[in-house]
């Protein structure tokens, strides 16, 4: 398994861009400077009314198949 960690901080307004479906995934940079993209729809459960600012980790196989994303602070 392999873990990434990263800061995400979005508006509302640019999270239901990705809620709507306007984009299909998202790119961020991991805290080691690796730049990981993911599925924009993992997004959903993290989403409230200031949009999404949170540490998270996200979990991948060693094929580098998505097992899940996780908001840790």
């Amino acid at each position: 398994m392999t873990e990434y960690y990263f800061y995400l901080n979005l508006s509302y307004n640019k999270c239901m861009d990705y809620y709507h479906g306007r984009y299909s995934s998202l790119q961020v940079v991991e805290d080691n400077g690796k730049t990981i993209r993911f599925a924009a729809s993992h997004l959903r459960p993290y989403i409230s009314s200031i949009g999404i600012r949170g540490r998270f980790r996200l979990l991948l196989t060693p094929e580098n198949k998505f097992i899940r994303l996780e908001r840790i602070a």
